[in-house]
């Protein structure tokens, strides 16, 4: 074995803290990926709630479709404003889940055909806006307009 001059033993100061550095910038890109993520898995969790709370309004508006059909034996298309009547109401409801929920989604477009809309604020997500999302609903029967 030939014998290792003084300049080709092991790391220097310079080149661990190179090294250093860069395993610094690997794993602060890691912790932002896991923001984003997080963020993600958020807006996502709130996109369900938001599906969830148009399917109550528009099974409120069955509900009171059905009420009408046992009281008066005829398909009348419940008004917008069923939504929140009697018992929980549908915004109280649901704002506790969602900040900032938008009140009576719904509104009547033509014969039985309605537009429910649900929109909440959103803080976490700058510049990005309100999040909206707009089901349409179609009941059968008559608007009971003449």
């Amino acid at each position: 074995m030939s014998a290792r001059t003084g300049q080709e033993q092991g790391f220097t100061l310079v080149e661990a803290l190179v090294a250093l550095l860069v395993l610094s910038i690997g794993l602060l890109g890691v912790a932002a990926m896991q923001l984003k993520s997080l963020q993600g898995a958020h807006a996502a969790y709130q996109r369900s709630i938001a599906s969830l709370a148009a399917q109550d309004a528009q099974e409120r508006l069955w509900a009171e479709m059905a009420a009408h059909w046992a009281a008066h034996k005829e398909l009348k298309c419940p008004g917008p404003g069923s939504v929140n009547g009697e018992g929980a109401a549908w915004d109280d409801q649901w704002s506790s889940l969602l900040p900032g929920l938008n009140h009576v989604p719904v509104s009547l477009e033509d014969t039985c055909e309605y537009d429910i809309t649900v929109s909440w604020d959103e803080g976490r997500f700058s510049g990005e806006g309100a999040p909206e999302f707009t089901y349409a609903v179609m009941l059968p029967g008559d608007t009971g307009e003449e």
